[in-house]
């Protein structure tokens, strides 16, 4: 009788972002990630400008149709097709020929000047950090190897998009190695995802005042063009106070093909030297820090930007809003991401300020309560905010607040940090959508959501937090206490039985050892 032979086990091969990260960590050795990012990602922008325009350079060399006697080194060819000019010391191939070289740091800094001269659009932008002493050439080389891997087979046909999704997925890595500093530049996804999805910016001006590095404007391109609609219908405007931060949104758009000519920085940020002053934006999408003690208040406490009042100085969450309105056109609409403080502050006049913007202003569209540990730099809690300008001009809804209490929503990716799902967002978004319009099956649900008329708000002198509202969901009528409870017992027993057993492997080995 023959032996049966076992199928071979299939094994799951992991995206080539997770390949990628893992592979470029181990070559950091002991370099900071902070300092770390800014060489993987540059090499990536490098990748990526270099693959589009040796692209180009080929079907200018073969010369068919359009192309017939077209120059590959004529830079006018590539400006037409809105492509970067890359000249031989900077393109991919050559730095690959050198990347096992001692001096290949010194060639990829020489290279990041080259494209900056040719791109005066990018003056400024790119790191020169690779010839520093810290980064061995060795590790260095092995990146740039490790990054030719990138655009792999019918891939190489679409390198922006694995590019830009992989440039994506490190600048979240990034984040979470940095910790705290590292969500000043970087919004989590899920979130910037929600905040999109409830939005639906399809056409217009987009704004960001403190746009970290672009997320916002990636996520409303990529919108865009999931659901049928015209890149080229929205402009983008943005800024940013934090000149690092500045680039990697630079960098970011870039590698999206997007045009990031009004992402301004200046060190002074939106306050005090509004980048964009005259704009009235359709759309105002941002997560600006939390309770910022350090906004110059005093400096600006006349300023026209307050029509609902002047915000305190210790706190800029009320400025900020003031802000995204200030700049809203008249049928605008705003969805940014507040300290859940201000939903109930009442210090320092942000009460009277937060009651004008209802009762006189009407601009609160939705009020959506986080839930926790969803951010990388801060474990303050958190809502949502949507801004509607345009709530006295045939809203169906003008005269009621909707609340969405999302707490019990997510799930743990770390035990530091939870994220939000696509069915998590989707169920938000849906909800928030169908109150809107008016056009959906809108019911409130005891627990989640509530559209709540305004003298009913009035009476909770204008508290605005989603539990007050939404009230308790209601138990499900099969639920077995017994059953639960025996079940929490045996996972107690079965976490003091670990215990033990490590307990017990501790004292064994520290026998072992002579004194």
């Amino acid at each position: 009788m023959m032996a049966r032979t076992k199928a071979p086990k299939e094994i799951k091969e992991e995206p080539i972002e997770k390949q990628l990260w893992k592979a470029a960590d181990k070559l950091r050795k002991n370099i900071d990630a902070a300092e770390y990012k800014h060489v993987v990602l540059g090499l990536m922008f490098l990748k990526y400008i270099s693959d589009s325009f040796e692209e180009m350079y080929a079907k200018l060399q073969a010369g068919e149709g359009e192309y017939a006697g077209a120059d590959p080194e004529d830079k006018d060819e590539y400006k037409g097709e809105n492509i970067f000019f890359v000249p031989q010391q900077a393109r991919w191939s050559f730095l690959l020929t050198s990347a096992r070289q001692s001096d290949i740091g010194i060639l990829v800094d020489e290279a990041m000047d080259i494209i900056e001269k040719e791109n005066p659009m990018l003056k400024g932008v790119l790191p020169k950090v690779y010839a520093r002493q810290n980064l061995d050439p060795a590790s260095l080389g092995g990146l740039i190897d490790l990054m030719s891997n990138i655009a792999l087979g019918d891939a190489k046909s679409r390198s922006r998009d694995v590019l830009g999704h992989v440039f994506e997925y490190f600048l979240g890595e990034f984040a979470l190695a940095e910790g705290k500093q590292g969500g000043q530049f970087y919004t989590p996804r899920s979130i910037v995802e929600l905040l999109v999805s409830m939005l639906e910016p399809y056409k217009g001006r987009v704004l960001d005042p403190c746009c970290g590095s672009g997320g916002m404007f990636v996520q409303s391109e990529r919108f865009i063009k999931e659901h049928q609609g015209r890149v080229k219908d929205i402009s983008i405007y943005g800024q940013e106070s934090n000149q690092t931060t500045w680039r990697l949104a630079k960098i970011n758009l870039a590698i999206r093909g997007i045009d990031s000519s009004q992402v301004k920085w200046n060190n002074e940020g939106s306050f005090l030297n509004d980048a964009h002053k005259d704009l009235k934006a359709d759309y105002v999408i941002a997560n600006p820090p939390f309770n910022d003690s350090d906004w110059s208040g005093e400096q600006l406490r006349g300023d026209g930007r307050w029509k609902y009042g002047i915000p305190p100085a210790g706190n800029a969450n009320f400025a900020w809003l003031q802000h995204f309105i200030f700049h809203l056109a008249p049928n605008g609409i705003a969805g940014v991401v507040l300290a859940k403080g201000a939903l109930t502050s009442k210090s320092s006049g942000e009460g009277d300020i937060r009651k004008s913007m209802i009762a006189d202003g009407n601009l609160i569209d939705c009020v959506v309560n986080l839930p926790a540990k969803l951010f990388l730099n801060t474990q303050i809690p958190a809502a949502l905010w949507f801004l509607n300008r345009a709530r006295n001009n045939g809203h169906p809804r003008k005269n009621e607040i909707l609340f969405i209490d999302a707490r019990n929503l997510g799930h743990l990716i770390n035990r530091r940090t939870r994220e939000l799902s696509s069915d998590d967002t989707d169920l938000i978004a849906e909800t928030y959508h169908d109150w809107r319009t008016g056009e959906g099956k809108y019911e409130d649900i005891k627990g989640f959501c509530a559209s709540v008329p305004m003298e009913r708000v009035q009476e909770l002198d204008y508290v605005l937090t989603p539990g007050r509202y939404v009230g308790l969901a209601e138990e499900e009528d099969d639920f077995d206490f017994a059953e639960r409870f025996a079940a929490l017992k045996a996972e107690f027993e079965s976490q003091l039985v670990e215990e033990a057993e490590l307990n017990k492997a501790i004292a064994e080995n520290l026998a072992r050892i002579k004194i």
